[in-house]
């Protein structure tokens, strides 16, 4: 099986204000911060937001991280837990890669 990693992904929740593009949402700078600390602590590979005008984003974990350690960390996020934000953790199997 090809390598799988677990990705959380983002979508606006109830307190998103539509009609603001995402730089303008109040408090998302706390989700930045929030993430920037899983990079900073080596549990994150990847992330950022969709920038298709409908809001949300994605993180992809590194690889030792458990899917309840990334869900403990995606529902820690005070954007979610105010409700500017919501997530579903999903595993992604990365099927093409270069070398």
């Amino acid at each position: 099986m090809k390598p799988t990693h677990w990705v959380v992904v983002h979508r606006p929740g109830p307190r998103w204000q539509p009609g603001l593009s995402m730089f303008e949402q109040p408090g998302l700078q706390a989700h930045v911060e929030h993430y920037r600390g899983a990079l900073a602590s080596g549990r994150l590979a990847w992330g950022g937001p969709f920038v298709d005008g409908r809001g949300g984003g994605m993180m992809v974990a590194q690889p030792q991280v458990t899917p309840e350690e990334l869900r403990d960390l995606a529902a820690a996020d005070p954007c979610v837990r105010e409700g500017l934000l919501e997530f579903e953790l999903r595993p992604w199997m990365i099927a093409m890669q270069a070398n």
